[in-house]
This record gives structure tokens, C-alpha cells and sequence, in this order.
């Protein structure tokens, strides 16, 4: 029998309303995926960011928190455990006064034999200890240098002089810390003075060369931060109960890290470089540009701890954490949400008497008042000056 005509056009209005479908289907696939310097699903990705290792108030253990939390970050930096003897030996040395300073060579890791800058104050110790991490900054001609005064090359000796009157008032706070009585010690990181060439560019190329290798860019530089502390503690002049690490920029994630990481650091002062993940993923920041981001990102660490998460495990170490309120780097927000973030977790330790922040009013900057600030603090937690 034959079907009715409306029943034969009703079937043709269906299967062409299925084959728009089909087309307009066929044609919804991804033809847009990046986003500045992002895919357009990081939002997602994001959103997955949970940071399930983070410290919660039902952490009843704080010791055995840490100690997965010390125990995942150093699995993310992709290093093996090192006890190289440091086999060290002074190849220069230069009065300076109430200290002496020194070029000291000495076997940073299995792999790296390094030129270190070292002052020793002249009267008896043993001393209190400062480790001085050097910052980024987008200048590799020098690293070491831009926190301890460099001689005998004049073109370093004019470089430290250009740094610490950008960054530092023109002090160098490593001398200044020396005059106080403090032994010192600064290296340079991987690309850095000695151990360059580095360009902005090159970066990209050397962080993925360390991954073909098995290893990281960032991890190194955590192993030798933890390597030079060890070294530093490890020196007859110094205290081994009263070493601190200090940083600026970069050299405050290093700082803190390395305050992390370490047994041999007993305190730590941070400046100029703390924010959350996702105050920081956002356009415009620095921390979306590559280049300089390779030094301080540990594959897949993200995943399990954020910036001020990693940052607790020094708890409960004394820690001074200073920012600018004009720092283009870190939004202020972020920095106020990661500062409470820390804050609790010292708290938990009982410990929140030993953690504290300053908001300086400037921008990515260590000047003379905030310097004076931050070494009065640091002899007041190890006890005076010599």
C-alpha cells in the first residue's frame, strides 16, 4: 500500500534536519586552541589544581606532613641524592676590613666544581651564617656578584655597581651582612657569571635539554642550593645551629626552597618573589612568558603543592617574607592569600610568633630600610650580633 504523502515528507524533513546536524556537528572541532601563551582549556586545567597535599586542619601529623611534602618535591626535581666531598681550596682572598674575603673553589655536586665568593668576619667564631641567593633578574653576565662584591675583573666589578643601585640602594648585602658578623657565601646558578653563557632565549633550549637528559633545570638548581648550604654549615667559622638563606626575586623562591629542603638551614628571608598558582596564571604575568619560568617549575609538583605549600614544609623555621605593594610580578592579592596560607600552617606548628610578612610600599626592589629591617630581624632570631 502506499504511504501517505505528508508521512514521505515528514521522513525527508527528518533526515535533513539529521544530516544539519550531522554537518553542523562535523564542523564543531577545535580550530582555535591557544590563547596568548595558553590553550584555550587552562581554565580547566586549572580548575583541576586541587593540591591535594597541601596542610589542612585535619593534618594531625605535622612531622610525617613535611616529610611527604619534602619527600614529593625532591621526587619532582628529578636529582639524586649527593654527597660529593666539597674538597674546597682558596684561590684569592682580599681584606675588607672587620672580614676577609675570599674565592673559594669547591665541588658543588658530582658534576660541578665551582668558583664561590665567601666573607669571613675577622674575629673569633664561630659565626652566625647567611647563604645568599642571587635573583634572575634577565642578566647572566653575573650571579654571585650581585650579592657580594666582586674584585680583580672590572667589568663584574661595574656590573655589581649597576645591580645593587637598580636593586639594593647601592649596598651589596652580603658585605653588609659580613659587617655584622655573619659568615657569607654566594654561588652562581647554573648560566650564571662563571658558569654562563645564558641568553633569555637560550633557556628554552637547556631546560629542554635537561629533560632529554633525564633531569631538570629547576632540580639542579635545587640540589646545588641544598648542596651549598651544606657546604656553608659545614665551614669551621660558622655556627652550624645559626644558618640562614636569603634571597631576592628568584633568589626568594631559591631561598625558600632551599629552607624546605634542608636541615643545615635553620632560617630563611624571602623577598620579592611569592603568590599562589592562580594568582599568578594570569595574562600578563611574567610567569606565563617561558624564559625565566624554567628555573623555579618542577614537573608535575603543581599537581600536589602550590608555591606557599612547598614553602610551609620550612615551618617551623623562623621565616621573614617581605613583598612590594607596586611589584608588577606578584599581584598583591595573591601574595596576601599565600602569605595566610603560610601563616596557618606555622600556626599549627605553634610556631607563629616565628612567621612573619611585611608589604613594602615599593615595587621589585630590596632597599637600604627594608635590608636594615630584614638583617635587624635576622639577629634578633639567632640570638644578637657577634
Amino acid at each position: 500500500m502506499p504511504r501517505p504523502a505528508h508521512h514521505s515528507k515528514f521522513l525527508y524533513r527528518l533526515c535533513a534536519l539529521a544530516l544539519a546536524a550531522g554537518l553542523a556537528q562535523a564542523q564543531d572541532y577545535q580550530q582555535h586552541a591557544i590563547d596568548g601563551a595558553l590553550p584555550v582549556f587552562a581554565p580547566a586545567l586549572k580548575a583541576r589544581l586541587a593540591f591535594p597535599m597541601a596542610w589542612t586542619p585535619q593534618v594531625k601529623d605535622l612531622p610525617a606532613w613535611r616529610a611527604a611534602g619534602r619527600a614529593k618535591l625532591w621526587e619532582a626535581t628529578l636529582q639524586e641524592r649527593d654527597d660529593t666531598p666539597f674538597a674546597p681550596q682558596v684561590i684569592a682572598t682580599q681584606d675588607r676590613g672587620s672580614y676577609n674575603a675570599r674565592q673559594v673553589v669547591f665541588n658543588l655536586t658530582a658534576t660541578s666544581r665551582v668558583r664561590a665568593l665567601l666573607l669571613v668576619p675577622k674575629a673569633a667564631g664561630p659565626h652566625p651564617a647567611a647563604l645568599l641567593l642571587h635573583d634572575h633578574g634577565g642578566r647572566f653576565d653575573i650571579g654571585k656578584e650581585k650579592l657580594i662584591a666582586p674584585w680583580g675583573d672590572a667589568a663584574r666589578e661595574a656590573a655589581a655597581r649597576t645591580w645593587a643601585d637598580k636593586y639594593f640602594s647601592g649596598r651589596m648585602p652580603g658585605d653588609d651582612l659580613a659587617r655584622r658578623g655573619y659568615v657569607v657565601l654566594a654561588t652562581d646558578a647554573l648560566g650564571w657569571g662563571d658558569r654562563g653563557p645564558l641568553t633569555g632565549d637560550g633557556q628554552q633550549a637547556l631546560a629542554a635539554n635537561f629533560f632529554n637528559l633525564g633531569s631538570s633545570l629547576a632540580g639542579n638548581m635545587a640540589l646545588e642550593d641544598v648542596r651549598a648550604a651544606s657546604f656553608l654549615a659545614s665551614l669551621p667559622e660558622v655556627d652550624k645551629r645559626r644558618v640562614a638563606a636569603l634571597g631576592f626575586s628568584m633568589g626568594a623562591l631559591r631561598a625558600w626552597q632551599v629552607a624546605a629542603l634542608s636541615d643545615a638551614i635553620g632560617a630563611v628571608v624571602a623577598v620579592n618573589w611569592m603568590a599562589t598558582t592562580q594568582g599568578l596564571m594570569v595574562p600578563g604575568n611574567n610567569q606565563l612568558c617561558g624564559s625565566s619560568a624554567f628555573q623555579m617549575l618542577h614537573p608535575g609538583l603543581l599537581r600536589h603543592l602550590d608555591f606557599p605549600d612547598v614553602a610551609s614544609l620550612a615551618a617551623p623555621k623562623p621565616a621573614l617574607f617581605l613583598a612590594g605593594a607596586a611589584d608588577p610580578l606578584f599581584p598583591l592579592p595573591s601574595v596576601r592569600e599565600a602569605y595566610a596560607k603560610m601563616a596557618r600552617v606555622w600556626s599549627a606548628w605553634h610556631a607563629g610568633d616565628k612567621f612573619e610578612t611585611r608589604i613594602l610600599p615599593g615595587g621589585h626592589a630590596f632597599p637600604r630600610e627594608a635590608q636594615d629591617e630584614a638583617y635587624d630581624w635576622l639577629d634578633r632570631r639567632f640570638g644578637g650580633r657577634d
